[in-house]
C-alpha cells in the first residue's frame, strides 16, 4: 500500500458516512478535518470543547462538519448518533487520555475507556451500516517493563497506571467483540497503539508541549517533572495517515484487519529534555528549560515501540523526524499566538504532509 497520498485519501473517503468518537479533542480534531477536505460526510460525537483555547474552537471546526455534544458513556445516546448518520466508517478516539487524571478519576476513566469502546462496539454490532472501524488505544498499553528494545503487538497487556490499564482493557474488549460478533467479515475492526503525538493545538494539561508553550506565553521557564524519560515522539498527522490507511485498506481486504503498533523510527524515540531542547532551539527568544520534580505520580521512564508489522503490512514509514515534527507544532503556535485564521494554517500544514 505505501505511504497513502491526500488523492488516495479522497478517492476512498469522498462520499463516506464516517463517524469521528472524540473529535472535539486535539486527535479527533486533526482527523476530522483530514477527513473533511478529502470529501468525506463527518459525523463526530463527543464532550464539548473545553472552554480554555483548543484546536476544535480555534480552526472552526464545528461549523464544517456535523458536530453531536454527547457522552460515549451513554450507549442510548451514542446509538441514536449511529441510527441518525448511519455511518460506512467509525474511528473511536473518545477516551479520557491523561496519566495524572485517571489517578485523580480511576471510575471515571474506567468508564469512559472501556465502557465507551462497549458502547461505540455494539453499535456498530447493532447499526449494522459499519464497514470497517478503527480503535486507537495508546502504546502504553503494554506491560512496561523498562526493556530497550520496542514492544511488538504480541508482547502482553497490562498498563500500570488507570489511564494505560484502562486502554489495555478496551483493546481486549475490541479482540473479544472481534472474535464473538464480527467473525463473519461484515465489518473489519482494528487497534491502533500510537505514541506520544505532538502538534499544533494540543492544550491539554501535563503534556510536554502545551506546557512549553504556556511557559512561553506567560514569559516564564520551562519546567520538567522527567527530562530523562524516552518515548516515541511523533507528529500528530503520522498515526491519522495510518488509521485511515488501515479504516481504507481492511474495508477492501479484511485480512489486514488486527492490532498495530504506530510509532516513529528507533532515531526519534528522544528523551522529554531533548525534546524540550529541539522545541527551544525553533521558538528562540531565549526559550530554556529546567528539571524539577513534583513528586507526581508514577510514570514509565522508557517505552519504545517495534513497527515492524506496519511497516511490512501497510509498507509504511514515517514522514517526519522528531525535529520536523517540533518544528510544524511551533509553527502552528505561533500562528495562533499572531492572530493568523488557523483553519487555514491547519489545512496548510495537512497538505504539506501529505505531499512530503
Amino acid at each position: 500500500m505505501g505511504n497513502i497520498s491526500f488523492e488516495e485519501l479522497k478517492s476512498y473517503y469522498q462520499g463516506k458516512r464516517v463517524l469521528v468518537t472524540g473529535h472535539t479533542g486535539f486527535k479527533g480534531s486533526w482527523l476530522c478535518r483530514v477527513l473533511t477536505l478529502a470529501g468525506a460526510q463527518v459525523t463526530g460525537y463527543a464532550l464539548e470543547a473545553p472552554p480554555k483555547p483548543a484546536i476544535f474552537r480555534q480552526a472552526g471546526l464545528g461549523e464544517t462538519m456535523e458536530s453531536v455534544i454527547g457522552d460515549v458513556r451513554s450507549l442510548k445516546d451514542l446509538q441514536a448518533v449511529f441510527k441518525q448518520c448511519k455511518p460506512q466508517v467509525v474511528f473511536h478516539l473518545a477516551a479520557q487520555p491523561i496519566v495524572r487524571e485517571s489517578y485523580e478519576n480511576p471510575v471515571y476513566t474506567y468508564e469512559t475507556n472501556v465502557m465507551g469502546t462497549v458502547n461505540v462496539l455494539e453499535c456498530a454490532r447493532r447499526q449494522g451500516s459499519v464497514c470497517s472501524l478503527v480503535n486507537v488505544t495508546t502504546d502504553k498499553v503494554y506491560e512496561n517493563r523498562e526493556w530497550e528494545y520496542g514492544y511488538r503487538e504480541s508482547d502482553p497487556l497490562d498498563g500500570y497506571d488507570p489511564y494505560s490499564n484502562s486502554k489495555s482493557c478496551s483493546e481486549l474488549v475490541t479482540h473479544s467483540y472481534r472474535k464473538s460478533f464480527f467473525s463473519d467479515g461484515g465489518c473489519a475492526i482494528s487497534t491502533c497503539r500510537a505514541g506520544n503525538v505532538i502538534g499544533g493545538g494540543d492544550f491539554a494539561r501535563d503534556r510536554i508541549i502545551p506546557d512549553c508553550v504556556r511557559a512561553m506565553m506567560e514569559g516564564k521557564e520551562i519546567i520538567l517533572r522527567n527530562p530523562y524519560s524516552t518515548r516515541p515522539y511523533q507528529h500528530v498527522l503520522e498515526p491519522l495517515a495510518v488509521y485511515l490507511a488501515i479504516a481504507m485498506g481492511q474495508d477492501k481486504e479484511p485480512g489486514l484487519s488486527g492490532c498495530y503498533n504506530v510509532g516513529p523510527d528507533d532515531c526519534d524515540c528522544v528523551t522529554t529534555g531533548e525534546l524540550a531542547d529541539l522545541f527551544c532551539r525553533y521558538w528562540g527568544q531565549g526559550a530554556r528549560w529546567e528539571s524539577r520534580h513534583d513528586g507526581g505520580p508514577h510514570e514509565a521512564n522508557f517505552l519504545k515501540l517495534d513497527c515492524s508489522k506496519v511497516k511490512a503490512r501497510l509498507e509504511w514509514r514515517p514522514r517526519y523526524h522528531v525535529a520536523d515534527a517540533v518544528e510544524k507544532t511551533v509553527e502552528w503556535f505561533k500562528a495562533w499566538m499572531a492572530g493568523e485564521e488557523m483553519r487555514q494554517v491547519t489545512d496548510r500544514q495537512i497538505m504539506e504532509f501529505f505531499a512530503r
